[in-house]
């Protein structure tokens, strides 16, 4: 029997096989609360109420969240609630010599990008990289993916006048945009099968999102991690017979024709590809994704995608 790096000899008997079983559930079971009982470091508490911002503290990352509740966005007729991938966030983490590195990744309209990058950049933070994410939206949405050191205090100043500009003027919605709604639910269940990671559900939409844990990426000494951006994931909304799907896929080099070959085979298509960070090693390659169809039929295709990256690496599955 195979415990997770614990075996047991046949031989040891039913009774033992019993208790290693309930052993290794009760680690498992304890290992969500293990991670979640981790304190706000003081200063940390300080960005959140600086910012006015609702964030978590989690692997030693501050996550702040900045969700454009105020938008109402529709992709390709179809209306698309703001976990669907319109939760911009901001996340700081301890680096060597008492700074702090901070990434982030700014949801904008169109009339936003230029006056948030100018506070930005006047303010001594990097814009790092300025894309779409999806085709066919309406109002047209950018994200801005922000990098910057220093101390909390210090970020927290910085990043401040940008966050101030974002919502300040939402476009007004017409009814000729409105979209289609979606009704019905999404086997979450099915779909954590066959990607093969479980995922989260807020509102309506089912998020599944991975780490790359075998790219060993530091910055200033900090480890950057799925919660400061180095990550996969897709995001679902709709019925199991009319769902949506999208997403982002973190890439090595070698793995983007993979990647893109595994997708378009599948009926999906690619938006975007691009970098998030400068002057990372090794280089990073992000892909975004859109797709239509039965969920189940999503899943597949992402999962085909997901079977390129990590080949050769001893954390790949």
């Amino acid at each position: 029997m195979d415990t997770g790096g614990y075996r047991v000899a046949p031989s040891s008997g039913i009774k033992k096989e019993i208790l290693m079983r309930y052993w290794f559930l009760g680690l498992l079971m304890c290992a969500p609360a293990i991670a979640a009982a981790q304190t706000v470091p003081a200063d940390y508490q300080s960005v959140l109420s600086a910012l006015g911002k609702q964030g978590d503290y989690k692997d030693n990352v501050l996550k702040v969240n900045i969700p454009r509740n105020d938008l109402k966005v529709v992709v390709d007729g179809v209306a698309t609630p703001t976990p669907f991938g319109f939760g911009g966030w901001i996340a700081l983490t301890k680096g060597t010599g008492g700074m702090d590195v901070m990434m982030g990744d700014l949801v904008l309209t169109d009339d936003e990008v230029n006056p948030v990058m100018s506070a930005l950049l006047t303010n001594g933070l990097d814009v790092t990289a300025l894309h779409n994410h999806f085709f066919f939206d309406t109002p047209r949405i950018y994200y801005m993916h922000v990098h910057g050191h220093g101390t909390a205090a210090d970020l927290t100043a910085k990043v401040k006048p940008a966050l101030a500009l974002i919502g300040a003027h939402p476009p007004v919605a017409s009814a000729s945009s409105a979209g289609r709604a979606i009704t019905g639910t999404l086997d979450s269940a099915a779909l954590a099968k066959i990607v093969g990671y479980d995922g989260e559900q807020n509102g309506a939409v089912y998020k599944i999102t991975i780490g790359r844990p075998d790219i060993p990426l530091k910055e200033m000494g900090a480890s950057i991690n799925a919660r400061m951006g180095l990550n996969t994931w897709a995001a679902f909304y709709g019925s199991d017979a009319d769902a949506v799907i999208a997403g982002d896929i973190a890439m090595l080099d070698r793995e983007v024709t993979p990647v893109l070959k595994a997708l378009r085979s599948s009926g999906i298509d690619v938006v975007a590809m691009h970098h998030h960070m400068t002057d990372t090693q090794p280089a990073i390659y992000f892909l975004h994704y859109w797709g239509t169809g039965p969920s189940e039929k999503l899943a597949g295709a992402f999962k085909s995608a997901l079977g390129e990256l990590g080949k050769g690496s001893a954390s790949s599955r």
